[in-house]
């Protein structure tokens, strides 16, 4: 006996239209938007790791020191209290510098002298030529000050006689300025410098010219 064979089943129009959207709609993409963030920020980061390292690494190898600055003579050619409030002094100071790194220059700029007392100019400030400081060498400077009367209050006028009158005067040589450092191809921005030498000088009533330095002053640098 022959098997009936009924009508074919037909599939319902729903499905069929469920069936060809999902056919139609595109993959979606495995990196989500979440993922590709979390990638920059890691590379971001990663960069930021290697430029701090080879930052670390060129500051280890290059890393400057202060120059050092000594007073090694001065010599006092005029010194005028006796119309005060004015003061008129003439001085020269030779100062050694000394660059102490192997690898590294040091220009200055804008660099100036002046002589204080008791923590007073009584020199007016002079503007030294630029200086290149090349690497482990050392430089003399031998500036003089003063020379124009200089205004200063009575404490400092009547201690200058009293020291006169000693023997010894102390005094203070101030060194301000701008300097960079240079190493290869690596040039700094500009720092500001700040050189002050505490000294004692023996002086006679009279006498004009070189002075004794008593000791071998080494200056403070501030950087």
């Amino acid at each position: 006996m022959a098997e009936e064979i009924g009508p074919e089943k037909k599939q319902p129009l729903a499905e069929m239209t469920e069936d060809k959207h999902k056919k139609d709609t595109p993959m979606a993409s495995p990196y989500a938007p979440k993922q590709v963030g979390r990638a920059l920020c890691s590379c971001m980061v990663v960069f930021l790791l290697l430029v701090g390292i080879i930052a670390l690494v060129v500051w280890l190898v290059y890393r400057p020191h202060k120059p050092k600055f000594t007073v090694v003579s001065a010599a006092i050619y005029y010194l005028n209290t006796t119309a005060p409030p004015f003061l008129s002094v003439t001085m020269q100071f030779t100062i050694v510098t000394r660059n102490p790194n192997k690898r590294v220059s040091i220009f200055y700029d804008q660099l100036s002298a002046f002589v204080s007392y008791k923590n007073q100019a009584i020199t007016p400030p002079v503007m030294l030529p630029p200086l290149c400081h090349r690497k482990h060498s050392t430089v003399a400077l031998s500036p003089v000050l003063g020379g124009a009367a200089v205004p200063v209050s009575v404490e400092v006028a009547n201690g200058l006689v009293m020291d006169k009158t000693y023997g010894v005067m102390g005094l203070r040589l101030v060194l301000l300025g701008k300097l960079k450092y240079k190493a290869g191809a690596i040039r700094t921005g500009h720092y500001g410098i700040y050189v002050k030498c505490d000294m004692l000088v023996g002086v006679k009533k009279g006498f004009v010219g070189q002075v004794p330095l008593l000791g071998s002053p080494e200056c403070k640098v501030d950087i």
